[in-house]
């Protein structure tokens, strides 16, 4: 299992619809994504416009597979709230108890 953590900071005032942009028009985009697994949003309680979404793919190459064909289409979608681009960093899932997965395999 692959993960994508992408890292936003909203502008002032606008956490709220970025938080609805992300569940009303990304998640359904994330759905429709061949690999897509999961994605677990977080708000941070210190600084609440700092945003970090993680999402789980299938694959390495499925998650590329989106970055490459609709990450752009993504951010433009967020520009607007986002007070400057997102971060993203990926990482192979050694453990999960969630997926009930154990180190380098697949659920």
């Amino acid at each position: 299992m692959y993960t994508r953590m992408v890292e936003v900071t909203a502008k002032p005032g606008k956490t709220d619809q970025l938080l609805e942009t992300m569940k009303d028009t990304v998640l359904r985009k994330l759905r429709s994504q061949p690999g897509f697994i999961d994605l677990v949003g977080l708000v941070s309680e210190r600084n609440r416009s700092r945003l970090v979404a993680i999402s789980f793919w299938d694959s390495k190459e499925s998650a590329e597979r989106y970055h490459n064909e609709h990450f752009r289409e993504i951010a433009d979608m967020i520009r607007p709230c986002m007070d400057k681009e997102p971060t993203v960093d990926t990482f192979q899932v050694d453990t999960s108890t969630f997926h009930h997965i154990a180190a380098g395999k697949a659920a």
